[in-house]
């Protein structure tokens, strides 16, 4: 396929907030955390970029040259995080502030997150609406993969949708046994996949 994927940086910041916005506008989760599709419509962009900022402040951002997909990846030291709450606040603060659901989720995420190992966390991947399904995200994923089987670091995420997790169950990830039940709404599964030897 030859995906040209280069790193984003702060100029890209909108656009890949936009991307990000696009493709989860529908997701299971972001519509538990914005039920009303009018009021996701209006919040949810700036929901989204307070990931896309922990990215590109903390970790990095693969993005297609075409601008047709982005994955935020953060790499995570062994041990108990410092500072766990100040993610999930923020998001809460500058998306919609009387959502509590806004930091719940990550609250959640962050109670089941591994600590044992050093690890690449795989915090959002995206691929525009009109190109999902082109197999864009596994060969954005490949070459974070492939240095992780090489240097030994095993990955983790989260997946939002039993169709992604399908898809990530592929690429050797594995469901880690338990589920984030968020209440009155969608499961989230946390994968672990070991590097490959």
């Amino acid at each position: 396929m030859g995906l040209e994927i280069r790193q984003a940086g702060p100029s890209d910041r909108d656009a890949v907030a936009r991307l990000l916005d696009e493709a989860f506008q529908n997701d299971p989760v972001s519509s538990w955390v914005f039920p009303d599709p009018a009021h996701r419509r209006a919040v949810h962009g700036k929901f989204l970029g307070v990931f896309v900022d922990v990215a590109l402040e903390q970790g990095r951002i693969d993005y297609a040259a075409d601008g047709s997909c982005a994955a935020l990846w953060l790499r995570i030291p062994a041990g108990e995080p410092e500072g766990g709450d100040e993610i999930p606040a923020k998001m809460r603060a500058v998306a919609d502030p009387d959502n509590e659901r806004c930091e719940l989720v990550g609250r959640l995420t962050g109670e089941v997150h591994p600590t044992a190992e050093e690890h690449e966390y795989l915090l959002m991947i995206a691929v525009a609406p009109d190109r999902q399904g082109e197999g864009l995200g596994t060969e954005l994923m490949r070459p974070v993969l492939e240095r992780c089987d090489r240097d030994g670091v095993p990955a983790y995420l989260e997946a939002s949708s039993g169709r992604s997790r399908g898809l990530y169950e592929r690429l050797g990830w594995e469901f880690t046994g338990t589920a984030v039940q968020l209440p009155d709404g969608p499961l989230m599964w946390p994968m672990w996949r070991k590097p490959r030897s």
